[in-house]
């Protein structure tokens, strides 16, 4: 007989390796005022995930925790004032990031506005994959560069979980995409939709590149520097990496006339929504790079660590 007051997790008590995972049961959580509790089904794995599994001083500070912030599921339960969704209703969504980590478990809570109604045009292992890297795709060229229609966008590391989201969020917003990937990968990103595919191991992409109205850059801050001689004069470099909130970048940018954000995803609703509405027109994918049951999480941290996967890692939950 199955105990309905706990559920199974996956969660660590020290920094390291995948090795540090460990299945562990913990009680079963409870929705309060605003939230729901959500029987997850798939949940997708970030780099986020792996490096807060391994290195010192990020934000959820020292173990013991459950990582994961992708979520596609069921509602299981509403606290009170919830009026968006019922016991039963599939979602999708993300924990508020950085502090509300917990999905890769059976059960999950958060806040009802950080989930949307899983297009029944995807299943849950599709709908696990996106809401992180797909929020932060959107946010960084819709909510921050406000995109147009016509603009050419640079995309660096095209082929990766957010890279590959964000080719796909730029041309259905009627852009020029150009996108920098591995040449094994060129054909991957030339299949998004991507117009122009560069190698960055050949290739001095901000030579390459002069003319971007919008830059998205995950690579780190001397990249990002450098990545802003690839825009246009008064174009928009979005960055990813909370380390590029140094003085340099922003003087280079005023330097050459140019602007550079540093950008953290966060939850929100209306995102989600958008995003539902794209994967439900069959406008957005994700590419799925690996799927792992919740008890071999450690495995897809493995993966993840090589850093060579082309889309994203799922974890799901029978």
């Amino acid at each position: 007989m199955n105990d309905i007051t706990t559920m199974r997790a996956i969660s660590q008590d020290t920094l390291g390796g995948p090795e540090v995972l460990k299945e562990i049961r913990l009680p079963r959580p409870t929705p309060g005022p605003g939230e729901v509790l959500v029987r997850v089904r798939a949940a997708g794995v970030n780099p986020t995930d792996w490096k807060h599994r391994s290195v010192p001083g990020l934000f959820l500070g020292e173990p013991p925790f459950v990582l994961g912030w992708d979520v596609s599921g069921v509602i299981e339960a509403t606290g009170s004032g919830v009026t968006l969704f019922k016991p039963g209703d599939e979602v999708f969504g993300m924990l508020p990031y950085p502090y509300g980590a917990g999905s890769h478990a059976e059960y999950a809570t958060g806040p009802a506005r950080a989930f949307a109604p899983k297009p029944t045009a995807i299943d849950h292992v599709q709908a696990g994959a996106l809401p992180l890297a797909a929020l932060t795709a959107w946010q960084a060229l819709v909510d921050t560069a406000r995109l147009e229609v016509g603009q050419r966008v640079l995309i660096h590391a095209a082929a990766g979980g957010v890279g590959h989201l964000a080719v796909q969020i730029a041309k259905a917003h009627g852009a020029h995409v150009t996108g920098t990937a591995s040449a094994a990968k060129h054909g991957f990103v030339r299949a998004l939709g991507a117009d122009e595919v560069l190698d960055y191991r050949t290739t001095d992409i901000a030579e390459a590149v002069r003319d971007a109205d919008v830059v998205l850059d995950s690579q780190g801050s001397d990249h990002a520097i450098h990545s802003l001689r690839s825009l246009r004069p008064g174009g928009i470099l979005v960055s990813l990496r909370l380390d590029d909130g140094n003085p340099a970048l922003a003087r280079e940018a005023a330097r050459l006339g140019v602007r550079a954000e540093v950008m953290l995803v966060e939850d929100d609703h209306a995102g989600m929504a958008a995003i539902a509405r794209l994967a439900a027109d069959g406008r957005l994918r994700a590419e799925i790079a690996g799927t792992f049951e919740l008890a071999d999480a450690a495995k897809a941290h493995e993966l993840g660590d090589t850093g060579r996967t082309a889309g994203k890692l799922v974890l799901t939950v029978r």
